[in-house]
């Protein structure tokens, strides 16, 4: 498995059955799945997507948002309870490209991808379970585990 390190970008290899074994960076052995969402900028989370095997959910949110600050908990919970589902959080006001490219319309949005391709999206607010049984669903949907 092929994993991007949300620290310094490096592409790491990964066997399958190690990945629940807290896998750390082979360059900065920063943690290679960290239980919480990770922050990515307009620079990063390009090769983030097309080098993680994973799938990548991704929250579109900004810090003004009432909606996004309820959803940001929830998405938090999502990230610690399946860390092989990458958890990102991009910060609309900080990554305009991003949001420009994905065209995000209204915040939250949050966007599923699997192998660099947007697989489905949805905007607005959603508990946990709710999010992990929507992104489980559409991973199926797409013969994805």
């Amino acid at each position: 498995m092929q994993l991007v390190c949300p620290s310094c970008g490096a592409r790491n290899r990964v066997p399958d059955e190690r990945l629940l074994e807290s896998p750390k960076c082979g360059k900065c052995a920063g943690a290679l799945l960290a239980a919480a969402p990770l922050a990515l900028s307009d620079t990063a989370l390009p090769g983030f997507l097309a080098g993680t095997e994973l799938p990548v959910l991704v929250d579109f949110w900004a810090g003004w948002c009432g909606p996004c600050q309820m959803m940001a908990p929830q998405f938090a919970a999502a990230a610690k309870a399946r860390p092989t589902l990458r958890c990102v959080k991009v910060d609309t006001e900080q990554a305009p490209q991003a949001s420009r490219h994905y065209q995000i319309r209204s915040i939250p949005t949050l966007i599923l991808f699997w192998q660099g391709r947007e697989l489905a999206r949805h905007s607005g607010v959603m508990q946990a379970s709710e999010l992990l049984q929507w992104a489980e669903r559409q991973l199926q949907a797409a013969g994805v585990r």
